[in-house]
């Protein structure tokens, strides 16, 4: 088996970019390294999520619990592992390596739930995907921690630039607020390595904050 890194992170983060780079990175150290970033926007394995973001199912995040909201992420994932990078994951030559995975599933509905349920849920999630789906655990987690204004804000200037419709999650700043103290316990409680990306409410230069990636992952590469 392959190794599996996932880089984490609230919307606005820097998770595409950062994974873009470090992608790179291992490609010119000499390794092969397959991309994936979740959920799969566009794939019909995506279409449940999308109408979930979309606010087809209500227009706002609490109004899908967080174990309906699971289901619907973990049948995009199920699909594409199964019909696409299965293969890679079992190369022992790859390193497969996502932006956002079950754990953004975590705390992201975490969010949704008293702080009393967290530790179940976690539980309840882990074993759904990884033992009852047969997911592939990933070998290490990178979170990218951010000040919820700064990502906020990258959020809507991304918006702006691009012209792409904020979703519910990214409309909500109540919610994201609620998804960082829950991205911290599931850091905890999983042993993610966790990256200051704005420890002193500015943000790190991009390059810096990648060679704190490369850092966290030297281990097990």
């Amino acid at each position: 088996m392959g190794k599996f890194i996932v880089i984490e992170g609230l919307d606005g983060s820097g998770k595409t970019t950062q994974g873009k780079l470090l992608a790179q990175r291992l490609r010119n150290e000499g390794m092969t390294v397959r991309e994936l970033s979740f959920p799969c926007y566009g794939e019909k394995s995506a279409s449940l999520v999308e109408m979930y973001l979309g606010g087809e199912l209500g227009s706002s995040p609490s109004d899908t619990n967080g174990y309906a909201a699971s289901t619907l992420y973990a049948a995009d994932r199920y699909i594409s592992y199964v019909t696409d990078w299965k293969k890679d994951i079992e190369s022992k030559d790859t390193v497969v390596l996502a932006t956002r995975y079950t754990t953004a599933n975590a705390y992201h509905q975490l969010s949704k739930l008293e702080t009393s349920e967290w530790e179940g849920f976690m539980a309840w999630l882990y074993d759904f995907e990884f033992s009852k789906l047969g997911l592939p655990k990933p070998h290490r987690v990178v979170l990218l921690s951010m000040n919820p204004e700064i990502s906020s804000e990258n959020v809507k200037d991304r918006s702006q630039a691009t012209g792409q419709k904020m979703d519910i999650h990214e409309k909500d700043k109540a919610y994201l607020l609620r998804c960082r103290e829950a991205a911290r316990f599931a850091a905890e409680a999983d042993g993610w390595a966790v990256i200051e990306c704005a420890p002193n409410g500015t943000l790190l230069p991009i390059d810096l904050i990648n060679n704190k990636i490369r850092e966290a992952i030297s281990d097990i590469l």
